[in-house]
C-alpha cells in the first residue's frame, strides 16, 4: 500500500483578526477568517480551501474517468458552491454544490451520452475529498451535459 505524505506549514502571529500565511507545495496564500465571518478578509480562508479542495478533487477525478472511457469530450469547466451556515453561534459546512458543465463532441454516441451521465455522479463518489467529506459535508451535483 503505498502512503503520500502532504506538509503543510503557516505562521499566525496575532489573534482571530490577524492575518497569516501558510504554505504546503504550490500552495502559497495568505489567510484570515473572511469578511462575512466578521475578519479581516486577507487572502484565502478554510471555507474556500475546503471547497477548493473538493471542486479540483472532483473535476480531476471526472476528467481521468472521461479519459479512461476514450469518451469524446469538447469542453468540461466546474463551478462549485460552498454553503457553510451559522445557528445559535455554531458555523458548520453544511453543503458543497458541483455544476458540472460537461460537452461531447458532436459526433458521440447516445451510448457515449449514457456513460458521461454515470462518469459524472461516479466521479463524486470516487473523489478522495468527497469520501472523506461523506457524513459530515452534503454533496449535490447539478450537471449541465451536452
Amino acid at each position: 500500500m503505498a502512503e503520500h505524505l502532504f506538509h503543510l506549514k503557516a505562521d499566525w502571529p496575532g489573534g482571530r483578526n490577524s492575518s497569516g500565511y501558510i504554505e504546503a507545495g504550490n500552495l502559497k496564500t495568505e489567510i484570515s477568517i473572511p469578511q462575512e465571518m466578521e475578519g479581516p478578509g486577507i487572502g484565502t480562508n478554510p471555507d474556500e480551501m475546503l471547497l477548493g479542495a473538493a471542486a479540483t478533487c472532483y473535476v480531476i477525478t471526472l476528467a481521468a474517468m472521461i479519459e479512461r472511457t476514450r469518451l469524446p469530450l469538447k469542453a468540461m469547466s466546474l463551478e462549485s458552491v460552498g454553503v457553510v451556515e451559522l445557528e445559535q453561534g455554531i458555523i458548520t459546512y453544511k453543503k458543497i454544490i458541483h455544476k458540472p458543465f460537461v460537452e461531447l463532441a458532436a459526433e458521440a454516441t447516445d451510448k457515449e451520452r449514457s456513460m458521461l451521465q454515470r462518469l459524472v455522479e461516479k466521479a463524486e463518489a470516487s473523489c478522495m475529498i468527497s469520501r472523506a467529506l461523506k457524513g459530515n459535508v452534503e454533496i449535490e451535483l447539478e450537471p449541465t451535459l451536452k
